[in-house]
């Protein structure tokens, strides 16, 4: 017959007694939906944390096939032991270490915490406890940190707000009938008083009298 072995471990502490049986359960966070034209479908999720329970002997005396790494410790060392893992408020590393013929087989090492635990004495098993414990998964989280670089830029000179009307560069314009230098002056300017900003630019033109200009004149527009 084979030998194997086992070895479970909470946090530091070793069972003297290996349980006899052990469950993981790894719950599902799939979600089913159904869609007007596809049917039912699969939205596949990550894993919820795993549940893990098992009952465990805890000896009351010595027993050859109870295993101590540090000499035999009674009940009240282990009880204390459970009772400060759940009052801690920390996670701790639950392991079982499996062998077959002195060969290592796969192990179970993940972080959990511990749930609850019941306490069980039967007159069939003297003076011994039985203990049953129950173990959920533990995943590390936190809120992510986003690091921005402000990188500084040089502002650029305005010249400020252009007049309305005033045209950015030189221009010209074709003198129609009614037209004036002052409504001129007014429409390229925003400001009729500057009629002699244009008079002075096309006085070859308008001859010595800025009030007399005909159509079909063609004046330069000068930019301010």
């Amino acid at each position: 017959m084979p030998d194997s072995g086992y070895e479970f471990y909470l946090d530091k502490c070793l069972l003297p007694v290996t349980p006899s049986k052990l469950e993981l359960k790894i719950n599902n966070a799939n979600k089913t939906v159904t869609l007007i034209n596809e049917g039912e479908i699969n939205i596949l999720k990550r894993a919820k944390l795993t549940d893990i329970e098992f009952t465990c002997e805890i000896p009351q005396v010595k027993y050859p096939y109870a295993v101590y790494k540090d000499g035999f410790k009674g009940a009240d060392y282990f009880l204390d032991y459970f009772e400060s893992l759940k009052n801690s408020g920390r996670s701790f590393q639950f392991i079982v270490c499996r062998a077959l013929n002195d060969k290592k087989l796969f192990s179970t090492n993940m972080k959990v915490t511990l749930e609850d635990y019941k306490l069980s004495e039967n007159a069939g098993n003297g003076v011994d406890l039985e203990v049953k414990i129950t173990l959920k998964q533990w995943r590390d989280y936190g809120t992510k940190t986003v690091h921005v670089t402000v990188t500084a830029t040089k502002p650029q000179a305005s010249t400020g707000p252009q007049r309305d009307g005033a045209p950015a560069q030189a221009g010209t314009y074709t003198v129609v009938k009614g037209d004036c230098l002052w409504n001129i002056a007014k429409r390229f300017y925003g400001n009729g008083a500057k009629y002699t900003v244009i008079y002075h630019a096309n006085s070859g033109v308008i001859g010595g009298n800025p009030n007399l200009i005909y159509p079909g004149q063609v004046l330069t527009i000068p930019a301010l």
